[in-house]
C-alpha cells in the first residue's frame, strides 16, 4: 500500500496536514497513514483519535517520513526533515514558493518531489482543493471577529430608551476570498460595511452581500482582471485617484480591513501614515496582507500598534488562530488532491505527470525547480538538464500566493 507521512509542524503553525476524517478515507483510498505523536494535539486531535482511524503513531518526524511516499505538511519543512524522505517521494503543502530561493533550491536537490498547494489552478475541478479558498475564509472571519473584540464599541446599531447607538462602519479594501467573509461577517454583526476593490466584475458581489462598492470606476478599471480574475497592476495615475477616493473615505472608518496581495508580488500599500492620521482615535485596521509587507504603511508582522489612537493589527497566521476548523478544511484539501494521484487497484502512488492540476502545482523534481514561472520569480533559472522530460515539466499555469484576491466565482460561506 502507499504510505503516506505527517510530521509535527513548527512551534508557530497550530495547524495539521491531516485529521481523523481524513485518515479514514484515505485508508479506504489505499494508503496507510503515519502521524508523528502530538501533532496534532494544538488542532485538538489527540493521538487516540488518529489511532481509532487507522494510523499509525511515530514517535520523531524522521520515524513518520522515512518510508513514505507522500508527505503531508501545512509550512514548508526543514531541509534535514526533508532529506529524511526517501528519493522520489512527494512533498505535499503550502511551500511559499514565491520566497527564500536558498531554502526552496536545498529541498529541491534532495529529490523529492516538491508540490506547493498555493499554486493550484482555480478550475472547477480544482475547488474541493483550493487551501487559499479555504484558510482565506477563515482569514477574513477571524479579522472581524478579532477587530469587533478590540473595538471597544458596540459594531449593530442599537435603539434604547437612552438613546440610539450608531452602527460601527467597515470598510473592507480587497474583495478576494478573505474580503467577502469580511464583509459577510461584519454585516452579520450589524455593521454598516463598505468595500472597494479593483476588479469590476466584484463589485456585483459586494452589493449581494448588502455592502457598497467604492471605487474610481473609469476605463482602467474596466479592465482591470485577467482572464483567470485575478486583479491586474494598475497604472500610477489610477493608484493617484483611488488613493485620494480612499483617503476620503477612510476618515469617517471604524474598522479597516485590507486584504489586497499582488501574485508573486510585495504587498500593494493602499493605507498611508496619512489615512491612519485622518482616522478617528479607536479606530483600528487590520492588515492580513502584512506577512507580504503590508497594505497598510505602518503595519507590523505580528505587532499591534498604535499611532495617534488608531491601532494597526498585523497578527500573523489568522487561520492558525481558528486550528479545528483550518485544519479540517486544509485537510480535506489535500485529501481530494492525494487520492487521484493513488492507483485503487495496485495501491500505489501513481502520478499523471501531465494532468492540469499536477503541473500547476509542481515546483521541483529530480533535483531540480521545474516551474519555469516559479525559477523567474525567484531569480533562477529552470535546469532542463535535471527536469522531466517536457512533455512532464510544470508549467506555469499556477496562479498566486495566500490570502490573494480571488476568482470570479462565489466561495462557499461568502454569503450572508
Amino acid at each position: 500500500m502507499i504510505a503516506i507521512g505527517v510530521p509535527a509542524e513548527g512551534e508557530d503553525e497550530p495547524r495539521i496536514g491531516l485529521t481523523p476524517e481524513t485518515v479514514k478515507k484515505l485508508f479506504k483510498a489505499g494508503a496507510t497513514v503515519t502521524v508523528r505523536s502530538g501533532a496534532g494535539l494544538r488542532s485538538h486531535f489527540p493521538d487516540q483519535d488518529y489511532s481509532a482511524a487507522g494510523a499509525k503513531i511515530a514517535k520523531s518526524d524522521a520515524e513518520a517520513v522515512a518510508d513514505a511516499d507522500i508527505v503531508l505538511t501545512v509550512r514548508r519543512p526543514t531541509p534535514a526533515l526533508v532529506k529524511s524522505m526517501k528519493k522520489g517521494a512527494a512533498l505535499i503543502g503550502m511551500l511559499d514558493p514565491f520566497s527564500d530561493a536558498d531554502g526552496l533550491d536545498a529541498l529541491a536537490k534532495t529529490g523529492v518531489a516538491l508540490f506547493a498547494m498555493e499554486l493550484m489552478p482555480r478550475i472547477s475541478r480544482a475547488q474541493s482543493m483550493d487551501v487559499l479558498s479555504s484558510q482565506s475564509n477563515l482569514a477574513g472571519y477571524k479579522a472581524v471577529v478579532d477587530a469587533a473584540a478590540a473595538f471597544e464599541r458596540a459594531l449593530p446599531m442599537m435603539m434604547t430608551a437612552a438613546g440610539t447607538v450608531p452602527a460601527a462602519r467597515v470598510f473592507v479594501m480587497g474583495v478576494g476570498v478573505a474580503g467577502l467573509q469580511a464583509i459577510a461577517t461584519a454585516r452579520r454583526l450589524g455593521a454598516i460595511v463598505t468595500a472597494t476593490d479593483v476588479r469590476p466584475a466584484v463589485k456585483e458581489q459586494v452589493a449581494s452581500l448588502g455592502a457598497k462598492f467604492i471605487a474610481v470606476e473609469d476605463e482602467e478599471f474596466k479592465q482591470a482582471e485577467t482572464a483567470a480574475g485575478y486583479a491586474k497592476e494598475m497604472s500610477d495615475a489610477y493608484k493617484k485617484k483611488q488613493a485620494a477616493l480612499v483617503a476620503e473615505h477612510v476618515k469617517n472608518q471604524d474598522i479597516v480591513i485590507t486584504t489586497a496581495l499582488i501574485p508573486g508580488r510585495p504587498a500593494p500599500k493602499l493605507i498611508s501614515k496619512e489615512m491612519i492620521e485622518s482616522m478617528r482615535p479607536g479606530s483600528i485596521i487590520v492588515d492580513l496582507a502584512v506577512e507580504r509587507g503590508g497594505n497598510a504603511e505602518l503595519a507590523r508582522p505580528g505587532e499591534i500598534v498604535s499611532h495617534n489612537g488608531v491601532r494597526i493589527f498585523g497578527k500573523l497566521n489568522l487561520p492558525g488562530s481558528v486550528p479545528v476548523n483550518a485544519s479540517s478544511l486544509y485537510a480535506r484539501n489535500l485529501q481530494a488532491f492525494v487520492e487521484p494521484l493513488i492507483d485503487k487497484e495496485k495501491k500505489t502512488l501513481a502520478i499523471n505527470w501531465d494532468d492540469e492540476l499536477v503541473k500547476g502545482t509542481l515546483i521541483a523534481r529530480n533535483g531540480a525547480i521545474v516551474n519555469a514561472m516559479i525559477a523567474e520569480r525567484l531569480g533562477k533559472a529552470a535546469s532542463p538538464g535535471n527536469a522531466p522530460p517536457a512533455k512532464e515539466a510544470a508549467n506555469g499555469s499556477a496562479k498566486g500566493e495566500a490570502n490573494k484576491a480571488a476568482p470570479k466565482r462565489q466561495p462557499k460561506g461568502g454569503k450572508a
